[in-house]
């Protein structure tokens, strides 16, 4: 189990996390989605630190001895999670991005070679 007086600041800690979660999706520092994911953990870690006796059964599940060290340690695997799916949205916006270059790269040729068409047209017509 966890001492009283370290579920009083982890629990106070958790609800601090949450009020700068709805600020930051208030300020629209964070998407919705990617709010979502950090609040979920949130809500989880919040159930483990109420209920400390299902953190101590998740803990004798996976086999961990210490409330302490099973408490760590699962905020260690959110927190791997997290990088993981962050890790994965970067990894699609970098692709996105290299697209939308691509593509930027190609309208600009089309744009000079329109340009050299029409400046060529406008040359032979002044001719005549």
């Amino acid at each position: 189990m966890l001492p009283e007086r370290l579920r009083i600041v982890l629990i106070i800690a958790v609800f601090f996390y949450f009020i700068m979660m709805c600020v930051f999706l208030k300020n629209k520092m964070l998407s919705l989605k990617y709010t979502l994911l950090w609040l979920f953990v949130g809500v989880v870690m919040g159930i483990l630190i109420a209920f400390s006796h299902l953190l101590v059964f998740l803990n004798h599940l996976v086999g961990i001895q210490n409330s302490m060290n099973g408490l760590f340690i699962w905020a260690t695997a959110f927190i791997l999670c997290i990088l993981l799916s962050l890790t994965s949205i970067v990894s699609k916006q970098t692709n996105k991005i290299r697209q939308l270059i691509q593509t930027i790269s190609r309208l600009e040729k089309r744009i000079r070679d329109l340009e050299k068409e029409n400046n060529k047209s406008l040359e032979e017509k002044e001719k005549r």
